[in-house]
């Protein structure tokens, strides 16, 4: 199953990839290693391309205590920072990175209403960058929960991503683990969550979007 972001590009590397087949049969009958050698390589680079727009369907356990990782990657921070843009108060920031491997929707980290999400042009420092939170091409978007309050999830662009998609719109109802969004190749989320909140996870856990469990009531 494949992200619907993923429709046009992966229409377009099968036709070339169909095309390049093709061509590389008809005009390299004599240079047989030439022609399987480029289509190796071009049947590589398709399947590179659907894996990255995978979409694996997964069943979520809904729970307002939980809140469950909005994305697939490696939890990279866990830390007390001040939120400068929304809440203007210190957080606890939670950050999954996602490598161009991972699979790259976005999910509902908790069932809620929208109440703030913008687009912010900027930067493609890699996503990994202390900055890259403030300075990057990002979205920021506010659920407010039963349980936890409002929460904040940020979707930064890095050095390869160059489109990021949000589907949250402020006054929207959200279920948890339902599709958020995608970011195009390497990328991260940030978590912003109410301070005293019990987190679930440490430093370099591996995150599956919609199934772990980065913090609970």
């Amino acid at each position: 199953m494949f992200h619907k972001e993923g429709g046009k590009i992966i229409l377009i590397s099968t036709s070339l990839t169909v095309f390049i087949f093709l061509f590389s049969h008809k005009f390299l009958p004599d240079m047989i290693w030439l022609e399987k050698g480029i289509q190796v390589v071009t049947l590589i680079l398709l399947v590179l391309v659907l894996q990255f727009f995978r979409n694996p369907k997964r069943t979520v356990a809904i729970n307002d205590k939980h809140i469950i990782a909005p994305v697939d990657g490696k939890v990279v921070v866990i830390e007390e920072v001040f939120e400068e843009e929304y809440f203007k108060d210190k957080r606890m920031q939670v950050s999954i990175f996602m490598s161009p491997l991972n699979v790259h929707v976005t999910r509902y980290a908790a069932n809620g209403k929208i109440t703030f999400s913008k687009y912010h042009p900027g930067k493609y420092l890699v996503a990994w960058h202390p900055k890259a939170s403030t300075e990057n091409e990002r979205t920021t978007v506010v659920i407010k929960t039963a349980e936890f309050g409002e929460i904040l999830y940020r979707q930064i662009a890095g050095a390869l991503a160059r489109r990021i998609v949000n589907y949250a719109e402020e006054g929207m109802q959200v279920v948890q683990g339902e599709d958020a969004g995608f970011i195009k190749f390497g990328s991260r989320v940030d978590l912003f969550l109410p301070l005293g909140t019990k987190i679930n996870v440490n430093l370099n856990d591996t995150a599956v979007g919609g199934k772990t469990i980065v913090a609970s009531k």
